[in-house]
């Protein structure tokens, strides 16, 4: 007969992890800061398994773009978040930043009036009115 020791069990929960609201709101204020333009902060939460929140911004250029998803990845690795999954900074037209809980699209204007997904997810959120 085996005895397991006292103590933890070998499945450990993480401790210390960050809620999704506080990564929303470390998001904001950094889009914020950053000036960030049109930002829209769309609550996910029971409607789609992909993030609890999704938040679409534009910046004013290719640069503009750069610099505001530069400043956000910092931001969150400088409050704990750790690093976020990121794609399309080398081109910085679309820019998403993945950190697991909220999703982040940061667009030029043109681009994000061309694929408009706000569209999509408010049209799902008057269907819910």
């Amino acid at each position: 007969m085996e005895i397991m020791p006292e103590g933890p069990s070998p499945i450990r929960l993480v401790s210390g992890r960050k809620d999704p609201e506080q990564a929303l709101a470390v998001i904001l204020s950094s889009l914020d800061e950053a000036k960030a333009e049109d930002i829209l902060s769309i609550d996910l939460r029971g409607k789609s398994a992909l993030a609890d929140y999704m938040v679409i911004t534009s910046g004013r250029s290719h640069r503009h773009v750069g610099a505001v998803s530069d400043r956000l990845l910092r931001d969150l690795k400088d409050n704990g978040f750790g690093s976020a999954n990121v794609e399309g900074l080398p081109n910085c037209d679309w820019v998403l930043i993945d950190t697991g809980d909220v999703i982040v699209h940061i667009f030029r204007p043109e681009v994000r009036e061309f694929y408009n997904i706000e569209k999509m997810w408010a049209a799902d959120a008057d269907e819910d009115l």
